[in-house]
């Protein structure tokens, strides 16, 4: 558990942790494989491409393709999923923990690997324009997850130390990234709960109405 006394930010992952992305992403791909010739199945998605940037989605999708034949196909695919993008919602609790960590001083992170064009895409989709003290792209950096420069990169920025987070993230490399960088780490699933679990997650939920993300983070009526 969080001790409350010493908790200082939080550090949210995007695409799967804030929103339900996935479903959009896995249609925008999995139309643009099928036109290649390609059969993918949610199995393939959640090893391949969830929490991947996509270039290693594309590798794993077309390795016999050129670097910027990758290039073409996920910027088509980035192109459909922020069309599809407008009916998506946060997830339950997300709001509410925001406000309640304003309220407690908390300085708030957003650490991901998705396009510059999809962060600010999505922030306004779902009401979170403005409501970071960093965002931190993994395109814009050196290594992206599951290396743990991005986490690394967003103390910096916000200046505190990793005992002083809460991580949120939805896929093994993210909570892998988080963890590395000695950041507690909140996996958000429904569905992925031991893979996360043996990453390194310290607490599993499913979204941020949980009761006991409540007790992790120490408060009384958080989230």
């Amino acid at each position: 558990m969080t001790n409350a006394d010493t908790l200082r930010a939080l550090v949210f992952d995007l695409d799967g942790t804030l929103v339900d992305s996935d479903p959009f992403h896995f249609q925008a791909y999995h139309e643009i494989a099928a036109r290649h010739g390609v059969a993918i199945d949610e199995s393939f998605f959640a090893a391949h491409v969830s929490g991947h940037t996509n270039a290693e989605a594309c590798a794993a999708m077309f390795p016999a393709m050129t670097h910027d034949e990758h290039r073409a196909i996920a910027a088509e695919k980035e192109v459909n999923f922020r069309a599809a993008l407008a009916t998506a919602q946060a997830l339950p609790g997300v709001h509410a923990l925001f406000d309640w960590a304003v309220a407690e001083n908390l300085r708030i992170g957003l650490v991901t690997n998705a396009p510059a064009a999809n962060v600010d895409h999505m922030l306004g989709v779902l009401g979170l324009t403005g409501r970071f003290d960093t965002i931190v792209l993994g395109e814009t950096l050196a290594r992206g997850k599951p290396d743990p420069l991005p986490y690394v990169t967003a103390l910096q920025r916000l200046g505190i130390d990793a005992g002083a987070a809460v991580a949120f993230e939805d896929a093994v490399p993210g909570v892998i990234s988080a963890v590395t960088a000695g950041i507690a780490t909140v996996g958000i699933t429904a569905s992925r709960g031991d893979a996360l679990a043996a990453a390194g997650a310290a607490l599993i939920v499913p979204d941020f109405t949980d009761a006991r993300l409540t007790r992790f983070l120490g408060v009384c009526g958080g989230g």
